[in-house]
Parts: structure tokens; C-alpha cells; sequence
């Protein structure tokens, strides 16, 4: 069974290219949001065992929209245009399994993370 993804980004653009992009490399893209209140209803309701989470959102951060989904069921990948190591330490503490740039964002680099945990 294909593993289960939300895309939450605030650009269109992106979340289009990423559902397009891990649809081909066997995921089951069933939502997503552009905003963090939208990323916890959208996650909350689909229950979806991944969620792939932009670290800058229009109303909240990633961070947070992550340590607010920790306790649910849905694993967490953030994401960003930004380095990791701009970000390291908050990553960590977000209870987020990792974290992918955008730039580089493939299902190998999903799956590395997800076997880690």
C-alpha cells in the first residue's frame, strides 16, 4: 500500500509540483493546505501517515504546526527553501522525524527519514 501524504505550503505552485512529483514515486498524495490552521484540520481529518510541511506558512510556522501534530498519528517532514543547518536545532525540537530542502526533495530522501524512526 502506498504510504499516505499532506502537502502543506503556502505555494500553489509547490504543492502541485510536490503531489505530481511523489505520485510518481509511488506515494498517495489524498490532501492538502496552505496554511498551519488548514495543515491541522486537513491532517486532523485524513489522517494521512505523512505529512510534508513547509517551515514558513502565512499564519503560523512549521514548527509549531508540527509540535501540534506530535501527538497524532500523521509523521512529520519539514521542508523548506532554506539549509538545515539555518534551521537545525528548531527542526529537533519541532518532533518533526527531519528534515528535506525543497530543492532536494525526492522519495528516497522521505523514505531515509521515515526508516529512521
Amino acid at each position: 500500500m502506498p504510504l499516505t501524504v499532506v502537502v502543506v505550503d503556502d505555494h500553489a505552485g509547490f504543492r502541485r509540483a510536490a503531489r505530481a512529483f511523489l505520485e510518481l514515486e509511488g506515494f498517495d498524495v489524498i490532501g492538502e493546505a496552505d496554511d498551519g490552521a488548514s495543515a491541522l484540520s486537513v491532517t486532523r481529518e485524513l489522517r494521512p501517515e505523512l505529512v510534508l510541511l513547509d517551515v514558513a506558512l502565512p499564519d503560523s510556522s512549521g514548527f509549531e504546526v508540527a509540535r501540534k501534530l506530535a501527538d497524532d498519528r500523521s509523521q512529520v517532514i519539514l521542508t523548506s527553501s532554506r539549509e538545515h543547518r539555518d534551521l537545525g536545532r528548531r527542526v529537533r525540537e519541532s518532533g518533526a522525524l527531519g528534515f528535506v530542502p525543497k530543492d532536494e526533495l525526492s522519495g528516497s530522501a522521505l523514505r531515509r527519514l521515515l526508516d529512521r524512526q
